[in-house]
């Protein structure tokens, strides 16, 4: 089902005197409005502040003409060949890994002319199949033998004008399975298939429409004159027949394939299939492919990926020069329906306007883009309209691609994310879970509750995203005096992970409000600014396992995962580290003896009673959902206080994949149980440096309870003032 009305940005943010690309598709017609709004809370629950929109003047505010702007889902190779001739005889070989079949034809290898005229190499759950259509004539040869998924084959068509030939040979044996065989046909009459068209590896083009999308990985695609006879054996450059190999070992950290052929004829990937992958010479001696890239020779090509849905600028917002650090969207309004896309804006290069920056996780917010979370059921949808919530979610919507917690329908893992789509999750409104005791906000939406707690207490700030941060690094935060970050930090680069690290070190403050931050290792290039990628490793909880031998990333060859297992767990940073994990439902903390320590005593000032947080818009409690731990063989600082820890969490929590030995004992000794708690952590560093960590997802949900006016808020307060002073 497509949704009828959404938009989306080129970049999460810009700064004063850039601009922001606007793209919008309508299947509603007619016209619509758009304007500007600056987003100061984000949470639809009655029971709280509501959805804040401030209106505010804008260059592009008007009306502009609606039109529908469709997304082509799924990745191949494009390679531009105009001077290859293949219209005599010539000889296509590969080497393929099917993951999904079906009884239609899924194309391993293609060159077709905008008619649909030329050849075409493909393979079903009956075999592989070879096409060749000239002149409203069509041959096709198919080989009855069943392939096996996951399973490699060598794949050998061949073409002389008349007769067509085709051999499926498997490359190890797979005991019970018929899946090797050969066949051939000849034509009636001599075809000549046309020349010029560009080939495709991975799915089947017809002018701009490409279909036939191949669920697997291809290896070694490669086009020799003559008629070749099938047989198994690695590509040869110096063969005299040889036109084209197309080597997908070389270059595995691009979006290019590389010819080691004589012709040099490159190609662009499209819509990002997965590099990095184990091809048919894996054996496991090695995993780091940047030691072995010809063990890693093979893309895997999915049919819903998705890298840049290539929809055009329907308007642009230039940011003015004065326009104020923050979050804000742009509004887009038709009658009964209305969409406001995020963007942030940050301060001039060099400058700032506040002592206090908050760092947006639009690292984290692209990783989760478009969950589908299989939780759209009734009680939600009745929640959602009872609310005027965004009204969209991906269970509902497969048009834009998914996130990398979910799965490829061949059953791989999403391993990459871009921007440059609709994301419908990335919406003030949205409701990720039918919360009981809540609002049930994750990510953008919940990161609002403390922008809206700023306004409200008057503590000026700046915003910033994981991009900036990536792209300028230490000097970026070197002028704040506190680095205050969102609910769920939970996805770093090096250098964001280096940058925030070096900024404590050297004396900066920082005020950690969530919980499983700092978790997970993505790969970016900044010549994909775009795109990030995930490799779910050996640890941790895990949407999904990424394969043996795949733990190192295609974008920058280093080893992903946990930070935890790259030597840098989230204690050495913030002092505490995940957990615990439970439902989305929170509960409360306890006071410990240390925060009466004069020391930090001032942090409590205005608080009153031991027990804190038992009250909030996320899962009704300050301490819940995911929960972090401080603990000193992990990097804890001696001199950290451990100043509350959470208590009473319900039965559905359990202790996290990382910290457990067996199913009774631990990393620490303790019993599992004890390990779901969230803890308060302050310590101060030897540059005049401090953290305050609270532990929790939950955190944040808590600051506007009793208008503002209750114990966590008085604690962040206490603590933000005195950082910033």
């Amino acid at each position: 089902m497509t949704v009828p009305f959404i938009g989306y940005v080129d970049r999460f943010s810009a700064r004063p005197g850039g601009r922001i690309e606007v793209k919008v598709s309508s299947t509603l017609g007619g016209s619509y409005a758009a304007d500007l709004v600056r987003v100061r809370h984000g949470d639809p629950n009655p029971d709280g502040p509501g959805i804040r929109f401030i209106p505010l003047p804008s260059g592009f505010a008007g009306t502009y003409p609606a039109r529908f702007q469709p997304t082509p889902l799924g990745s191949y190779a494009r390679i531009e060949a105009p001077e290859l001739d293949t219209r005599m005889a010539f000889t296509l070989v590969a080497r393929v890994q099917p993951w999904l079949l079906s009884a239609e034809p899924r194309t391993v290898a293609a060159r077709l002319d905008a008619s649909g005229d030329g050849w075409q190499l493909a393979m079903t759950s009956s075999g592989a199949s070879f096409t060749v259509r000239a002149g409203g004539q069509e041959v096709a040869v198919a080989v009855a033998a069943p392939p096996v998924t996951r399973r490699w084959y060598e794949l050998t068509a061949s073409f002389d004008g008349r007769k067509l030939a085709l051999d499926q040979k498997a490359l190890a044996v797979t005991w019970g399975a018929s899946d090797s065989g050969s066949a051939e046909i000849a034509a009636d009459t001599q075809l000549a298939c046309p020349p010029g068209a560009a080939i495709t590896v991975g799915a089947a083009v017809a002018g701009t429409d490409a279909r036939d999308h191949f669920d697997g990985r291809i290896e070694d695609p490669r086009l020799y004159r003559g008629v070749r006879r099938p047989g198994v054996s690695d590509p040869d450059p110096a063969d005299p027949n040889l036109l084209a190999w197309w080597d997908f070992s070389r270059g595995i950290d691009t979006q290019m394939v590389e010819d080691s052929g004589p012709s040099g004829l490159a190609g662009t990937l499209v819509n990002l299939p997965t590099r990095a992958v184990c091809g048919s010479l894996w054996t496991g001696e090695e995993h780091a492919w940047k030691h072995a890239p010809r063990h890693y020779a093979a893309i895997h090509f999915h049919s819903d990926d998705l890298g840049d849905a290539g929809w055009a600028t329907d308007f642009v917002v230039d940011i003015p020069a004065d326009m104020k650090s923050g979050a804000y969207g742009v509004r887009l309004r038709t009658e009964g329906y209305e969409d406001v896309i995020p963007f942030y804006v940050v301060p001039p290069k060099g400058k700032t306007t506040a002592p206090v920056v908050f760092l947006a996780s639009t690292f984290t917010f692209q990783v989760y883009a478009n969950y589908n979370r299989f939780n759209c059921d009734e009680g939600y949808k009745a929640r959602r309209t009872a609310w005027n919530a965004y009204p969209y979610h991906p269970d509902e919507h497969h048009d834009f691609g998914h996130s990398t917690y979910n799965f490829h329908p061949d059953g791989s893992g999403i391993a990459y994310s871009s921007r440059l789509r609709p994301i419908i999750n990335f919406r003030a409104g949205y409701l990720s879970y039918e919360d009981l005791r809540g609002s049930g906000l994750r990510h953008y939406p919940s990161d609002t509750h403390l922008l809206d707690w700023l306004e409200e207490k008057g503590i000026a700030y700046d915003v910033i995203t994981d991009e900036e941060l990536d792209e300028e690094g230490l000097e970026l935060l070197r002028p704040y005096k506190v680095l205050v970050t969102g609910t769920h930090p939970e996805y770093h680069t090096p250098r964001t992970l280096d940058a925030i690290q070096d900024y404590v070190g050297q004396g900066g403050r920082l005020v950690y409000l969530g919980g499983n931050g700092f978790y997970w290792k993505v790969a970016r290039r900044f010549d994909l600014p775009h795109v990030v990628e995930i490799r779910r490793g050996e640890g941790g909880i895990r949407a999904w396992a990424a394969e043996s031998g795949e733990y190192y990333n295609a974008l920058d060859g280093t080893y992903g995962g946990l930070w935890r297992r790259n030597g840098r767990p989230p204690q050495k940073l913030a002092g505490v580290g995940f957990s615990g994990q439970g439902k989305f439902e929170g509960s409360y903390y306890r006071r410990l003896p240390a925060s009466y320590d004069p020391a930090v005593s001032w942090i409590f000032a205005g608080v009153e009673g031991d027990t804190i947080g038992d009250f909030g818009l996320s899962g009704g409690g300050a301490a819940g959902f995911e929960l972090d731990r401080a603990d000193p063989v992990l990097g804890t600082p001696p001199n950290a206080y451990v100043l509350a820890r959470s208590e009473g969490h319900q039965d559905h929590f359990v202790t996290v994949p990382e910290e457990l030995l067996t199913h009774l004992t631990t990393v620490t000794g303790e019993p599992p149980a004890d390990l779901i708690r969230a803890e308060l952590v302050y310590f101060e560093t030897v540059k005049g440096g401090a953290v305050f960590s609270t532990g929790s997802i939950t955190f944040c949900g808590s600051l506007s309870h009793d208008g503002y006016d209750n114990q966590v808020s008085r604690m962040l307060e206490n603590v933000v003032r005195r950082f910033s002073a």
